[in-house]
């Protein structure tokens, strides 16, 4: 017998969760200044209930051969890669509407 989802009652395989939580989110890719005028580009408004930060920050920090970090609800990027954070997330399901690059 297949696993039933907790949440949605479907089973485990078409479970939609996911992809309901994904098109919830309000994601906001910006980029600012720090000291010494260093870029660096922060990712915020991904839920951290439903996804692992520490895990994506790991992923984006490998896709854009840079430094970073996740804390306090934000992934923390060394360098200004928008672009690059902005078509890594659309790849990753979560739907161009809700991205918000500034």
């Amino acid at each position: 017998m297949a696993e039933i989802c907790s949440i949605c009652g479907l089973p485990r395989d078409i479970c939609v969760c996911g992809e309901i939580s994904k098109e919830q989110q309000r994601i906001r890719v910006r980029l600012e200044t720090r000291k010494y005028r260093r870029a660096v580009t922060i990712i915020d408004g991904i839920d951290d209930k439903d996804t692992d930060l520490g895990r994506l920050a790991q992923k984006l920090k490998s896709f854009c051969a840079c430094g970073g970090t996740a804390k306090n609800g934000q992934i923390i990027l060394q360098g200004d890669h928008r672009p690059k954070v902005y078509s890594y997330l659309l790849q990753k399901g979560y739907p161009q509407q809700n991205i918000e690059l500034q």
